[in-house]
């Protein structure tokens, strides 16, 4: 015996969801019948929503609701320096920390070969444009320190010394092997203050 296929359909898209296992997703779906109808529908309303109107800053690649998103037109940031990261998640992380005033660049991910990851699958040539429109002074890398982020590191810096252009990267407190998103807020502002030229 068997929920019935529509629990079947919500629990098998819930697995879908990273770090949602098979019991996980059983408990969720199971919630979402329980609760009241108003949480179905909400989730459902929030879900088509974000999915509709979220799109990428077409300046700096984070989460935007309009062409530009909030950190590009704030004008308090610190307009000539910019810190490239590999994803969205890790503007939140410098942001939550608050050791950052400049500008980001998100790449969408990092050099890959064995994978077909190259420069033009990810927004290099868009950063590049961008250096040498904005009159950039100086590029914090503050990518992931695993071999594919070491990799993107030392690419990035060779076509940005290139331009004539200041390339730092996060000093050691950021573990090697690890991910940006699970820095805390101290190691990461002991990171950026203590940042080196490459």
């Amino acid at each position: 015996m068997d929920y019935p296929p529509s629990v079947q359909r919500l629990i098998a898209a819930l697995r879908q969801l990273p770090s949602v296992g098979p019991r996980s997703a059983e408990r969720l779906a199971l919630h979402i019948l329980k609760s009241d109808k108003t949480l179905a529908d909400n989730l459902a309303i929030s879900v088509n929503e974000a999915r509709e109107k979220v799109r990428p800053c077409s300046r700096c690649g984070f989460y935007a609701e309009s062409d530009v998103c909030e950190i590009c037109s704030d004008a308090n940031r610190e307009p000539g320096v910019i810190c490239i990261v590999e994803q969205p998640t890790d503007v939140i992380t410098f942001e939550k920390s608050g050791a950052f005033k400049g500008s980001y660049h998100v790449l969408g991910g990092s050099l890959s070969p064995l994978d077909d990851i190259g420069p033009e699958e990810l927004n290099i040539p868009k950063l590049l444009a961008r250096i040498r429109e904005q009159g950039i002074r100086e590029v914090i890398i503050a990518l992931n320190t695993d071999v594919k982020g070491e990799t993107t590191m030392l690419y990035l810096a060779r076509e940005l010394h290139q331009l004539g252009i200041k390339v730092t990267r996060l000093a050691t407190g950021i573990s090697i092997g690890s991910s940006l998103e699970y820095a805390d807020s101290v190691t990461l502002s002991h990171a950026i203050g203590d940042r080196k030229e490459v």
